[in-house]
């Protein structure tokens, strides 16, 4: 069994579904849309342009955020998840939508593996050396030069010879970090940049955690406390 079929057995019928981005995510969209072909009734509300176009092609039914809200479950990918379920997202430079619709979900689960799976569970958030951050077009050269300030260099992502935009119509710094020891104060402290719209830390969001080791499956989940 595959995360992304396991992940399938938290869908009930007449739910409305939080479709994320990335090759999980991906991989859990051709699943889920091979049930409904076999009749689940879902809705699903996409956390990209892209994972809208691959649902929209698989015959998953799709509403807006509005329409959708509450959410009763998002299936999303990381590109780091810690001991305590916080992660790192947007390597695949949609992290803003996906916190959104993540935050909007009354449960979010996240698909790990099999590809990268030594790079993907760490110890500490920032091991694989990338934080990305969205932020207005216009601010970017006064958030490069805070996030300096905080302490660490970034590179605006680009697209060929032109700085990406997300769907948000927003640039990507991707800032260069170690092991970071304090998420929560790192959080804090950039999203008080003006003009950061949000960062790929995803801080006591994940329920749980399906973790694909080749044929081996484990489940991690939000410790109660």
């Amino acid at each position: 069994m595959t995360n992304a079929d396991k992940a399938l057995e938290f869908i009930r019928n007449d739910s409305v579904i939080g479709l994320g981005s990335g090759h999980a995510a991906e991989r859990f969209i051709q699943a889920l849309a091979d049930r409904v072909r076999a009749g689940l009734r879902i809705r699903g509300v996409p956390t990209s342009r892209a994972s809208a176009a691959i649902a929209a092609l698989a015959g998953i039914p799709l509403i807006s955020l509005e329409e959708g809200m509450p959410l009763d479950v998002t299936v999303d990918g990381a590109d780091e998840v810690d001991p305590h379920l916080n992660l790192i997202k947007g390597y695949g430079r949609a992290l803003v939508r996906e916190k959104i619709v993540a935050a909007a979900s009354r449960q979010l689960i996240i698909l790990v593996g099999p590809e990268h799976i030594s790079e993907k569970i760490v110890d500490v958030l920032g091991q694989r050396g990338k934080l990305p951050v969205e932020v207005v077009p216009f601010s970017l050269p006064l958030c490069r030069k805070r996030i300096a300030d905080l302490g660490y260099s970034s590179e605006p992502l680009r697209e060929g010879e032109h700085l990406f935009a997300t769907d948000n119509g927003n640039h990507i710094i991707e800032c260069h970090v170690k092991a970071i020891p304090d998420t929560a104060a790192l959080e804090c402290q950039l999203r008080a940049i003006p003009g950061v719209v949000g960062t790929g830390l995803f801080l006591g969001m994940a329920d749980l955690v399906l973790i694909q080791r080749d044929s081996d499956l484990e489940m991690r989940t939000k410790s109660k406390t």
